[in-house]
């Protein structure tokens, strides 16, 4: 498939509250969706903390165990998904998106993911907030420009979240279509954040998983009913068998009183 050619013109980069900045910065990108080239050197290092494979991981699991993760879906963790902006290759790693169709085979996808020419424009993508830099607020639209102003201005990816985990903030942003801008949204009553792309509630969770205590992000559906985890799963069945062997033991012992009755009264009860 040949690349295929867009251009952002004069994109105007609004500051948000949390940027405290009054510019307004103006760029202009030919954008087009080319294959990562074969001999490029994707960046090798290290996540920022152990916390965050654990925290990726369960969001998809969840997806996966419900159900709800289709055959042709990508949910990448810290995987590059690529743009060419005026010639010259762009590569930023979220640290878990969520794509919902892929158009080529997976083999094709092992090292990277180029949108428009292999697939959907991810739905969500989530950041971690770092202890580094906070990359993730960065509206830098030179070359290579920040992840604000990529997510926002050349994928257009509808939906963007940054999550806390050591406090537990989340905040989630959706692409206003009318401005093109990001725009932080409120959560609802429950304070789950309403994720229409993929008809889930986003929200906050606190407690233990995989030795891990603290906060998580988690999915919820539309009647608010939590998607579970692969151990939670099992304590459920496990809860389940033994609430029927106590219903069982209750008539069993139901049972044995109503034919110590019968033959109390002289009647020997029937098999």
């Amino acid at each position: 498939m040949s690349p295929q050619p867009w251009l952002l013109s004069a994109v105007e980069v609004h500051p948000t509250p949390l940027l405290n900045m009054t510019a307004t910065i103006t760029q202009n990108y030919q954008i087009t969706w080319e294959k990562l080239p074969e001999d490029y050197i994707l960046p090798d290092e290290p996540v920022d903390n152990i916390n965050q494979p654990a925290l990726a991981a369960a969001l998809t699991q969840s997806l996966e165990l419900a159900g709800k993760l289709p055959i042709n879906a990508l949910t990448p963790t810290n995987y590059g998904i690529c743009a060419t902006l005026n010639g010259a290759t762009v590569v930023k790693a979220p640290d878990w998106a969520y794509i919902p169709n892929i158009t080529v085979s997976r083999e094709e996808v092992i090292r990277s993911y180029t949108p428009q020419l292999e697939g959907d424009i991810p739905i969500i993508v989530i950041e971690f907030l770092s202890d580094k830099d906070g990359g993730e607020y960065s509206i830098k639209p030179t070359y290579p420009p920040g992840k604000w102003f990529f997510y926002e201005c050349i994928l257009k990816v509808p939906n963007y979240a940054i999550f806390e985990p050591a406090s537990g903030n989340l905040e989630v942003y959706f692409l206003d279509n009318n401005t093109g801008r990001y725009t932080i949204q409120s959560p609802d009553e429950n304070q789950h954040y309403w994720i229409a792309d993929m008809n889930f509630y986003l929200g906050v969770w606190q407690g233990t998983h995989e030795n891990r205590t603290g906060y998580w992000l988690r999915w919820w559906d539309e009647n608010g009913q939590l998607l579970l985890w692969g151990s939670e799963l099992v304590e459920q069945e496990r809860q389940r068998a033994e609430q029927e062997r106590q219903r069982a033991e209750q008539e069993r012992q139901r049972a044995e009183r109503l034919a110590a009755q019968l033959r109390a009264a002289g009647i020997e009860p029937q098999d």
